[in-house]
């Protein structure tokens, strides 16, 4: 199923019953508990919330991008939608593999230049950003966005995931974490004391939100990926006031400046590792030099909280990671999966040699793709469903020796938002390496497992499935 949009996304999730529509919510922390309650539901849907308290009918927000389903990462991904997980992690892994890049192609206009404001018309409270969580220090219009820079020196374009707090009527506060191209990108805009120009979209395709959040190599762009993945050239508008490209079927966007030398109140915020640990801190002011949205804009919101069981929502990540280890060297990898959003990085391997579990442990462990905030890397043996958190604990219960199979990594990046890190020590963390394969040293003489065999289990569910199943 091929969409175009954020609006053909809309139409794919609702044709196949993954969307649903909550009406009279209040943008003041009731739109964010109902994403969160929607988000721990046995199959998580998008929510589109419209008629929102204080704003007409038509100015909408909608969640449920960011913990999807595997059929609506395969249409995000354009896909089929019947994919496995493992389809769609081998599909991946043979994109990272041969890479299609397809450039943005500038356009004069499109459905984002319905509505245009400037100087004193600029209202960013006219649109319905949430007040989150009741912890919050502010509503944030920024948490599924897409923040556009360029590399002041080699004219490079990136796309970044940030959060972006409103301050007034034009006024917002952007974070950008350390390490992040975005802020590597201010730092040199503020190095030489000028404004560092951005845009930003709070309503983009899902695909491009996907790769802002992922590791393109520094000197690439994510828009030219996107548009590999969706086989055609994203639509982008030079922007009037920065000449960075904004994509063109937007729902919501903006262009400013960020201002160096200056300081205004940012967070706190409860963040993806389902704390307040970032705090409140200052960051530059951006100044908002135009707004633009579609007629009936649709806010895109991705609000953290504790995570979710299960891994799903990392499959890409997941496959970034398995692409690092095969461009390693590292054979015979059997899955990886990434759990905690990006806490626990579990990589499953058919040992083949003394210290192959380790080896995979540490590549996985300082990849690109899993260097920020990864707490634990565990490798297992292949017999273990790495998707199945009580085989990965069976694992680690009964294969491992705690003296002999945790190693400690010091000082890796993390960023300030890491609750266990002290506030004057943020930026680095350690990192756990846990070998929960069967000794290699003696893996033929390893106690057997017990139980009927896969294929024994599977052969007694097709015979007395239904009569466990309580069906006649």
């Amino acid at each position: 199923m091929h969409y175009r949009d954020l609006r053909g996304w809309l139409e794919g999730v609702e044709s196949f019953g993954e969307l649903r529509v909550v009406e009279g919510a209040d943008w003041n922390q009731e739109i964010g508990a109902v994403a969160e309650v929607a988000a721990r539901s046995e199959t998580p849907p998008a929510v589109l919330f419209d008629k929102i308290i204080g704003y007409p009918a038509g100015r909408r927000v909608l969640t449920g991008i960011h913990n999807p389903t595997l059929k609506r990462q395969c249409l995000t991904n354009h896909l089929p939608l019947d994919y496995t997980r493992d389809q769609f992690i081998a599909a991946w892994k043979e994109r990272l593999d041969q890479p299609s890049l397809i450039p943005p192609r500038v356009v004069d206009s499109g459905p984002l230049m319905e509505n245009v404001f400037e100087g004193s018309d600029i209202d960013l409270f006219s649109l319905p950003a949430p007040f989150w969580h009741e912890g919050d220090g502010g509503r944030y219009l920024g948490t599924l966005d897409v923040t556009i820079s360029r590399d002041l020196d080699e004219g490079w374009i990136n796309l970044g995931c940030y959060r972006v707090m409103v301050h007034d009527k034009n006024t917002l506060a952007l974070y950008m974490s350390p390490g992040h191209h975005g802020n590597i990108h201010r730092q040199k805009f503020f190095d030489r004391g000028q404004p560092f120009p951005v845009a930003i979209s709070f309503g983009p395709d899902p695909l491009l939100w996907f790769f802002g959040q992922m590791d393109v190599p520094p000197g690439e762009s994510e828009y030219d990926y996107a548009g590999g993945v969706r086989g055609e050239a994203f639509e982008v508008i030079l922007g009037k006031n920065t000449q960075l490209p904004i994509p063109a079927y937007s729902e919501v966007a903006i262009e400013g400046e960020v201002i160096p030398g200056t300081k205004i109140p940012e967070g706190p915020f409860g963040e993806f590792t389902g704390y307040y640990a970032g705090g409140l801190r200052c960051e530059p002011m951006l100044k908002v030099k135009r707004l633009m949205y579609r007629d009936d804009p649709i806010i895109t919101g991705a609000p953290p909280f504790r995570p979710a069981p299960g891994a799903e929502s990392n499959l890409i990540r997941a496959a970034y990671i398995w692409n690092y280890l095969d461009k390693a060297g590292v054979p015979d990898i059997r899955g990886v999966a990434y759990y905690q959003t990006r806490m626990l990085v579990v990589v499953a391997i058919k040992q083949r040699y003394p210290g192959h579990a380790k080896q995979a442990a540490l590549i996985a462990a300082q990849c690109r793709a899993a260097a920020l905030l990864t707490r634990y890397v565990v490798v297992v043996d292949d017999d273990i469903d790495i998707w199945d958190s009580n085989e990965l604990l069976w694992a680690l219960c009964t294969r491992t020796d705690p003296i002999k199979d945790i190693d400690i990594l010091r000082r890796c990046w993390s960023n300030p938002i890491d609750p266990i890190i002290p506030p004057e020590e943020r930026g680095f963390q350690s990192r756990g390496i846990i070998d929960a394969c069967r000794p290699y040293e003696w893996i033929h003489e390893f106690p057997k497992v017990s139980g009927a065999s896969p294929e024994l289990k599977k052969k007694m569910l097709e015979k007395f499935g239904a009569s466990l199943a309580g069906k006649k």
